[in-house]
């Protein structure tokens, strides 16, 4: 295998295991902390710069960039919109799953993004059912859209 694609499945573990920490601290505490997510957002950055300037990545790293600017757009605008729906980690997160799917590619962004309000939906309708929330519980959504950005990584 080559470096760079050693590179690349090395970042994704390490995304992997960010993203775990933060399925679990939103559904423990609804909090998606920055010392967490900025830093992560930080640094998929400058990979797929390095990307684009080492490995001619430079399709890439414009997908990255478009993923990470309507991924986070959209999610700035549902809070905007409505601040008890959306928390700004929610949009933070957004921005960070936006660029790596982006990175992967327009396929992976729809699918993630798709996935996660999908999947989300789901899990709110069946706890309505289950009697466990109304249409008014606060839910987590973090870990839909980590869910989501894995699915859309597997689908890029």
């Amino acid at each position: 295998m080559d470096p760079a694609a050693v590179a690349v499945v090395l970042v994704h573990l390490a995304l992997l295991g960010i993203g775990i920490r933060l399925l679990a601290v939103d559904i423990a505490t609804h909090r998606l902390p920055d010392r967490i997510v900025l830093p992560t957002l930080g640094g998929a950055l400058l990979l797929a710069l390095a990307d684009a300037a080492f490995a001619g990545g430079g399709a890439r790293l414009r997908g990255a960039l478009c993923g990470m600017l309507i991924l986070g757009g959209f999610y700035a605008l549902l809070r905007l919109l409505n601040r008890d729906g959306m928390g700004g980690g929610d949009v933070k997160l957004a921005a960070l799953i936006g660029l790596v799917l982006g990175w992967h590619g327009w396929q992976a962004l729809l699918v993630g993004a798709a996935s996660a309000f999908v999947l989300g939906a789901a899990h709110a309708l069946w706890l309505i059912v289950l009697r466990r929330a109304t249409g008014s519980t606060h839910i987590a959504f973090g870990p839909w859209m980590i869910v989501g950005g894995a699915l859309g990584v597997g689908a890029g």
